[in-house]
């Protein structure tokens, strides 16, 4: 593994801590500015509208910049951001240092996916993006009882502060272990024949929204919307679903929900083994599978063991299309790395779908397993635009507009 893609996976692991702990300290945040608990939820739903916002609005804004350097500019705003919640005096500082610390998300996973892949022999790019994604499920398993954790012990700003080491540490990997120039450039290909290259800096911000003339970005942004939708969407009121339909005690779902994580672990880095071997046909079956275990959890939510298996199971299926949806939508996009943060922004908007529906579905008196087959039919959507895009990907013409990105052989 190169060491440049162990300091990539610590920044995803940082900026992820900072999105879910969160969770397990709103009531102390709640209770230190004397504010409400809707008011403090903004801290999660801000943080949220704001990866969506950044991950376009950066991206586009640094597009003329050596990768790397826009890179460790991310990371220093993440810890900005983090810093200013840490040593915020009021309610509105701590929503800054909030919004602040999201606009890198995006971009962060976006160009990271880009210079992550060019690390790596060209078999193994998507296994490449598992890598650094790892440090995202890895927090999201360890984020909210991390959160809860510190916070009961030292209070919720020492969360704070431990996150910007973090930060700090995962800057300085990134200054010394990424190489010069990752990302931007690629040598020929194994067959000696050097495909068009991917949007260096010198070729601007024009050549980035080029990659979206292209169908088959648009239909891969949309998988990737619907997939996460469903998943989230479900995933929202799974809590629900535990306690008022499987029976489990509130103080069991905090491990239901290390399940789901340790599952999203799982997921990722099969999934881009998966990939790597035959992208298409893996995303397919991911998603199938996600779209199956949603409506089978729907069915099976009154057993208690039935729920532990296939919550495991949301999380492995949920999140294996991840990598390959992420190579897929760079590879057709030539490398821009716009689309890549695009498809970050989509996950965001899916998940946002998603828990809108869920949440209708509840309000209509359909009960708490309703989320989980809502959930399965907008996954099953994505299952639809998946197999047209691949189906489409296999004639001559999208074959030659695909050109894909590689990385160092």
């Amino acid at each position: 593994m190169p060491s440049g893609l162990v300091a990539l996976a610590l920044g995803g692991f940082g900026i992820g801590l900072t999105e879910f702990l969160i969770a397990g300290l709103l009531p102390q945040v709640a209770s230190s500015f004397a504010v409400s608990e809707a008011a403090a939820g903004w801290l999660i739903s801000g943080y949220a509208l704001s990866v969506a916002v950044g991950a376009i609005a950066l991206t586009a804004a640094t597009a003329r910049l050596p990768r790397k350097a826009v890179l460790v500019g991310l990371v220093a705003l993440f810890v900005i951001g983090n810093l200013l919640s840490a040593l915020a005096p009021s309610y509105p500082v701590m929503l800054l240092g909030r919004i602040i610390a999201a606009l890198c998300h995006g971009s962060f996973f976006g160009i990271g996916s880009l210079v992550a892949r060019s690390l790596v022999a060209p078999e193994k790019k998507s296994r490449a993006v598992a890598v650094m994604f790892a440090g995202l499920t890895l927090a999201n398993v360890l984020g909210v009882p991390f959160g809860a954790l510190v916070g009961e012990r030292w209070g919720w700003r020492a969360a704070f502060w431990a996150v910007t080491a973090i930060g700090v540490l995962a800057l300085a990997g990134i200054a010394a272990l990424v190489p010069d120039g990752a990302g931007e450039t690629r040598p020929p290909t194994v067959t000696g024949r050097s495909d068009a290259a991917p949007p260096t800096p010198a070729d601007g911000l024009r050549a980035q929204f080029r990659a979206f003339r292209s169908w088959q970005v648009w239909l891969t942004l949309t998988a990737t919307a619907l997939s996460y939708g469903g998943m989230f969407g479900a995933f929202s009121y799974i809590a629900y679903t535990f306690t008022e339909v499987g029976g489990f005690s509130p103080s069991d779902v905090a491990w239901l929900l290390m399940v789901y994580g340790v599952g999203l672990v799982v997921g990722n880095l099969v999934g881009g083994r998966a990939a790597d071997r035959d992208r298409d046909r893996a995303l397919v079956l991911a998603l199938l599978g996600l779209a199956v275990t949603l409506a089978v959890f729907g069915l099976l939510a009154g057993s208690a063991t039935a729920s532990v298996i296939l919550v495991f199971l949301m999380g492995l299926f949920g999140f294996a299309s991840v990598p390959g949806m992420i190579t897929r939508v760079t590879d057709f996009a030539h490398g821009a790395a716009l689309a890549a943060s695009a498809n970050v922004s989509a996950s965001n908007i899916g998940n946002a779908l998603g828990a809108w529906l869920g949440g209708v579905a509840i309000t209509a008196g359909l009960g708490y397993t309703a989320p989980l087959y809502v959930g399965a039919g907008i996954v099953l959507i994505s299952v639809i635009v998946m197999a047209v895009a691949a189906h489409q990907a296999k004639t001559p013409a999208q074959r030659t507009e695909r050109q894909p990105l590689t990385g160092r052989r």
